[in-house]
C-alpha cells in the first residue's frame, strides 16, 4: 500500500494541506474549483485527460477514456477552463459510481448534476452548463501532463477534494507534504485544546507557533 493512503491522513483538511504546500514551497492548491454535488471528500491518484477543440471536419471525442480508468481514481479533466460547452456527463457520473471511482475534476464545467447528485457521485468544477462538447472538443492527450489553471497535475499526482476544494500533491512529495499537514492539524487541535482550558488564544498560538505554521522554510 502507498504511505499516502495511510489512515491517519484522512483526519486532514484541505486548509491543512493547503499550507503544508505553502511550507514546503509548492504550487497545488487550485483556484476556483468547487464541488458541484454536496460535501465530499475524495483522495486518489490523478487519472489525466486533456481535450482541445475539434478539427474542422472531425467527429469529437469525449468520454470513451472511462474504461482505463481504475478504482480510487481522481479523474483530472483539462478543458482549458471553458464554460461553453462540457466533458462531463450523467452516463459518466453513473459509471464512475459503480466503478468506484474516486470522483472527477474538471477545468471546465459539467452538465447532467442532479444525476451526479442522486448517485453521490462527487464532481468538482469550474460549475455547470448543459451544452454538450460531443462535435466541439476531442481528447488530446490521455496520461499526460494537464493544468487546473494555475495548478500542473501530473499522472498519479495526489489528488484531494472537500468543501473547501481541490489541492493537488506532487506523487514524489506526498509523504514530505502529507506529514506536515499533520503537524498542523496536531498543532491546530492542540491550541483549540488550550484555549478551552484556559489559555488566551494569543498565548496559545504563541506557544504552539500557529503563524509560522505555513511559512515557508
Amino acid at each position: 500500500m502507498s504511505r499516502w493512503r495511510d489512515p491517519k491522513y484522512e483526519v486532514l483538511s484541505n486548509a491543512e494541506i493547503s499550507d503544508a504546500l505553502d511550507f514546503l514551497g509548492l504550487p497545488g492548491s487550485a483556484h476556483g474549483l468547487s464541488a458541484v454535488t454536496g460535501a465530499h471528500r475524495i483522495m486518489g491518484p490523478a487519472f489525466t485527460v486533456r481535450f482541445a477543440p475539434v478539427d474542422p471536419g472531425a467527429v469529437g471525442t469525449v468520454g470513451d477514456f472511462i474504461d482505463d480508468v481504475q478504482e480510487g481514481d481522481v479523474i483530472v479533466l483539462d478543458n482549458a477552463g471553458r464554460s461553453d460547452c462540457t466533458v462531463w456527463g450523467g452516463i459518466l457520473s453513473q459509471i464512475a459510481k459503480s466503478r468506484n471511482i474516486a470522483g472527477t475534476v474538471i477545468n471546465g464545467v459539467c452538465r447532467d448534476s442532479d444525476e451526479a447528485f442522486e448517485c453521490s457521485y462527487p464532481i468538482f468544477s469550474r460549475g455547470v452548463f448543459m451544452r454538450t462538447g460531443k462535435d466541439r472538443v476531442q481528447v488530446e492527450a490521455v496520461g499526460g501532463s494537464v493544468s487546473l489553471g494555475d495548478v500542473r497535475v501530473n499522472r498519479g499526482d495526489i489528488v484531494v477534494g472537500d468543501r473547501d476544494g481541490i489541492v493537488v500533491i506532487p506523487l514524489a512529495r506526498a509523504q514530505e507534504v502529507l506529514d506536515r499537514a499533520l503537524q498542523t492539524h496536531l498543532a491546530e487541535k492542540a491550541i483549540l485544546q488550550s484555549v478551552m482550558q484556559g489559555s488566551s488564544l494569543k498565548a496559545a498560538r504563541e506557544k504552539l507557533g500557529y503563524h509560522t505554521l505555513q511559512r515557508r522554510k
